[in-house]
């Protein structure tokens, strides 16, 4: 009876980057998936008339160009440049099977206006975002942020880092609402507003991140494979075979076993594939996760670039919530041609937020009216599922639900919590080109 040290079920971008970093860590990985394509929820369609099958659309117009130029990602997530997730990518040396092409704008929604999310000195300046006394104190404020080092207290201007919350930084600089609501969540893209009582370092460091994803490459922090999302479990299926372990696609999970409480192995067409560890995603173990909300996105087909938003070929857009009268924000992504994602001259937006009410698709309007003309859109709601244990006495780590930001941030929190879980302690960066000391690095 073949025998893993962990079994990685789906595979979705978490579950590949978690089977990743245990191969690179020297397990043994047997990596297996019920569908017959990769990605599971976050799956890459192609060509084009498969989204369309997908969601009962009758045939793509001609004008909507050949098929097989587009790759749809049902869930498309920007990655930070300087991010933990490109580090684990690099840790893991898959970057050598993908190509990166950054975002070309970071924008937030504003008083009817779409404005370019202020960062650096000169954005700042230019910003209509805030009035000139508002652009002083933000300015102060992100010296502040940028010479911040946690081990030397004198760049803390007398408050904690530990115990002063980030609503009493926002107090010290004399920073008004509107200039708190795009920093908290334009910058340090938080979800939602809880980070204002709670201790100011984590945001301070979250802001730093953009600040430095922004530094690499000027027009936005963020980075996308070309081709897409589905880009990266193909590369981790080349990693794997390297290390000697395999990915099975199409394979019909039926069981998984237990003793006393504990995973023992999997149940697969007949066979038995027995394991110490086991992580995957939620629609594997459906007794292990409860819902913790919904998701509505919609996929739409453009012919255009977003208006006001210096004829971006991808970017991002955040709709606050208190602008709107509600709990979540509203978010918009873009990808095109540029990305390899869609046929020449064409883009496609996606928008999504958390549903808060029981009609959905109006919820997500001020987001869909920004990328009119549409050709063509795609609607989906989905659940939030999240784990209801840590894992950790039956040793099967359940990944939770994509959310609704279209960044990777939460779910990266998420991979390096379940590296904590299933490992015993953190993932640690380690640039791999660093530890070769022959000097034959493909980089």
């Amino acid at each position: 009876m073949p025998e893993f040290d962990v079994i990685v079920l789906g595979t979705g971008p978490k579950e590949c980057v978690l089977s990743g970093l245990m191969s690179v860590n020297g397990k043994k990985v047997l990596h297996m998936d019920s569908n017959p394509y990769y990605g599971g929820e976050s799956a890459s369609i192609s060509p084009l008339e498969e989204l369309y099958k997908r969601f009962q659309v009758p045939t793509p117009a001609k004008s909507m160009g050949t098929g097989k130029d587009w790759n749809v990602d049902l869930i498309p997530k920007f990655l930070l440049a300087n991010g933990q997730l490109v580090k684990m990518l690099l840790y893991t040396e898959v970057t050598r099977y993908l190509d990166f092409k950054v975002i070309e704008g970071s924008f937030v929604y504003k008083g009817g206006k779409i404005h370019k999310v202020p960062c650096t000195e000169t954005e700042t300046h230019n910003s209509d975002l805030m009035g000139m006394f508002d652009k002083r104190r933000f300015r102060k404020f992100m010296s502040f942020i940028l010479n911040f080092e946690e081990n030397d207290p004198r760049t803390h201007h007398d408050m904690d880092p530990h115990r002063t919350t980030m609503r009493d930084v926002f107090r010290h600089f004399d920073l008004g609402d509107d200039v708190m609501e795009f920093t908290g969540h334009a910058l340090a893209l938080h979800i939602n507003d809880d980070y204002l009582e709670q201790p100011c370092l984590m945001t301070i460091n979250r802001i730093k991140l953009y600040s430095e994803s922004l530094a690499r490459y000027n027009l936005s922090p963020y980075l996308y494979p070309l081709f897409g999302l589905g880009e990266l479990p193909q590369g981790f299926v080349r990693l794997s075979a390297v290390y000697g372990n395999s990915y099975l696609l199409n394979r019909r999970v039926d069981e998984i076993l237990t003793e006393d409480g504990r995973v023992s192995a999997v149940r697969s067409e007949g066979e038995v594939f027995r394991c110490k560890q086991l992580i995957c995603d939620p629609s594997y173990a459906p007794e292990r996760v409860k819902k913790a909300g919904r998701v509505i996105r919609v996929i739409c087909l453009l012919n255009h670039p977003i208006k006001n938003t210096h004829d971006a070929n991808s970017c991002q857009i955040i709709i606050p919530q208190t602008h709107l009268n509600r709990k979540s924000d509203i978010y918009v992504c873009l990808l095109s041609y540029a990305h390899n994602v869609a046929a020449e001259g064409k883009y496609v937006a996606v928008v999504s937020t958390m549903v808060e009410t029981c009609n959905p698709e109006k919820e997500v309007q001020p987001g869909l009216a920004l990328l009119e003309p549409i050709m063509e859109k795609f609607v989906s709601v989905s659940n939030l599922m999240v784990p209801t244990d840590d894992g950790r006495r039956s040793q099967i780590f359940v990944s939770r639900s994509c959310d609704h930001t279209p960044h990777f941030e939460s779910e990266t929190d998420d991979i390096l919590d379940l590296y904590r879980r299933v490992t015993g302690s953190e993932f640690i960066f380690r640039d791999p080109r660093d530890t070769d000391a022959d000097g034959d690095s493909d980089e």
